[in-house]
Order: C-alpha cells, then sequence, then structure tokens
C-alpha cells in the first residue's frame, strides 16, 4: 500500500501532471494522424523523455500511449480511417454515427468517455489483481505455456 501512495503523491506533483497532460495532448496528435502507431509516437518523443527525470519521463511515455490510442478513434469517427490498429472497429459504429446520423461531436464524446473509463477501470483491476496473477504465473512450467499458446492461437482463429 506504501507503494500505491507513494506513486500516488509523484502523479500529482504539478510536474506529474504537465508531464502527463503534455503526454496525452502529442499522444492524440500522433494517434489522429493515419500511419503512425502508438509504438512510433513513443519512439519518436524517446529522447525527449530520456532528458526529463526518469519518472517524468515515463509518465509522459504513458500519457502518449493512452493519447494516441484514443486519438486513432478520431479519425476513424470523421473520416472512416482508423488512425491506430486499435481504432478500427471505432469505424464500425462511429463513422455510420457521425455521417449518416449527423452527430460527430456525439460519437467522439462517446469515444472519449469509453477510452477514460477504460483506461481507469483496467489500470484500477491490474492494480487489484497483479499480485493474484503474478502468484499464479510463477508457477507455471512448460505444459501450461504451451496450453497458453494453443489457446491465444484458438481465440484467434475463433474471432477472425
Amino acid at each position: 500500500m506504501s507503494a500505491i501512495l507513494s506513486g500516488l503523491s509523484l502523479v500529482v506533483t504539478p510536474m506529474g501532471l504537465v508531464a502527463i497532460l503534455g503526454g496525452v495532448l502529442g499522444g492524440i496528435f500522433v494517434g489522429v494522424m493515419p500511419g503512425l502507431s502508438s509504438v512510433m509516437g513513443m519512439s519518436i518523443m524517446l529522447p525527449v523523455a530520456l532528458s526529463m527525470e526518469g519518472n517524468l519521463g515515463v509518465l509522459m511515455m504513458l500519457g502518449i500511449f493512452c493519447g494516441s490510442i484514443y486519438g486513432g478513434s478520431i479519425t476513424a469517427i470523421m473520416i472512416n480511417t482508423p488512425g491506430t490498429a486499435n481504432s478500427a472497429a471505432t469505424c464500425l459504429d462511429g463513422y455510420p454515427m457521425a455521417h449518416k446520423y449527423h452527430q460527430p461531436g456525439r460519437a467522439i464524446s462517446i469515444s472519449t468517455t469509453a477510452s477514460t473509463f477504460g483506461g481507469l477501470f483496467s489500470a484500477l483491476l491490474l492494480l487489484v489483481c497483479a499480485s493474484f496473477i503474478t502468484k499464479l504465473v510463477a508457477n507455471f512450467a512448460s505444459v501450461e505455456y504451451f496450453s497458453m499458446a494453443i489457446l491465444a492461437i484458438s481465440l484467434i482463429a475463433g474471432v477472425s
């Protein structure tokens, strides 16, 4: 619990919030440009992050990643071209909502809300479940790794 409070105290400092905000805005800019992925955006901003203090650079990189994932949905909604691969499904619902029903603002606000709450929920879930997952995975042997690989391939085949 003390590590969580220590990390939270770093995030809520003025410089921490500026690093996150700058990263998110830069990430949205990267995500809006089709062809640039979140990893490319992080790679482009790596020299800037390395010139910053360690923790602030990590916060900025996290902001870039999250912002670019969200930013890809803007082009998916407006021009039916996902800015990132993660926004491909947004083309199916967001673009028709923006052009057939003439509600682009509503489509973008739904995407913003879903991205925000989905990111916060997954971060909280990871915070709660990480210790349980690490204890479980520490007991994995080669049989379990093979089973996980077969499960992953089966799920991918089933979805496609």
